[in-house]
């Protein structure tokens, strides 16, 4: 069962290992990411950051969308993190169970505006996020599961 997909630059870190998963309730976390299977070094960072008790899953965006559309993770309370709203849009796109995206972490990067403390946007992005939501997916921005949901087009 699908929990959230997030995205977070950082991926996997404190805030998602611990507090996301906790309160969600996942047992599995999700890394879909295109670098971080080839990366050795963002591999065992990220293994490292792993809550205990928790299976935690490496695979590109590709074969992610395989996995998800196989079944093979159904019986998992799965917790997917993406590093771009534009990797979210392609698991939502390719599967749409997904309901809710929820926008963690955004780092500054060229051509980005700032519309919350941690989110940071492109046009393109944007551009991406109003179709997700006009599709009816939830897209809304919070650090920790405690913060008070805000819708992203209220921010935008």
């Amino acid at each position: 069962m699908l929990k959230l997909l997030r995205v977070d630059h950082r991926l996997l870190h404190g805030q998602v290992a611990f507090s996301w998963t906790q309160n969600l309730g996942a047992d599995c976390i999700l890394i879909a990411n295109d670098d971080v299977p080839k990366n050795d070094i963002r591999k065992t960072t990220i293994k490292l950051a792993k809550p205990q008790g928790v299976k935690l899953v490496i695979k590109s965006i590709e074969d992610s969308i395989k996995a998800l559309q196989s079944g093979v993770t159904d019986k998992y309370k799965l917790f997917i993190v993406v590093e771009s709203v534009k990797d979210a849009k392609a698991l939502v796109e390719a599967y749409p169970v997904i309901e809710q995206i929820n926008l963690g972490g955004m780092k500054v990067r060229e051509g980005t505006r700032n519309i919350s403390k941690a989110i940071n946007i492109t046009p393109e992005e944007e551009v991406m996020v109003t179709e997700l939501v006009n599709k009816g997916i939830e897209v809304e921005i919070r650090q920790v599961p405690t913060d008070k949901k805000i819708a992203v087009l209220n921010a935008l």
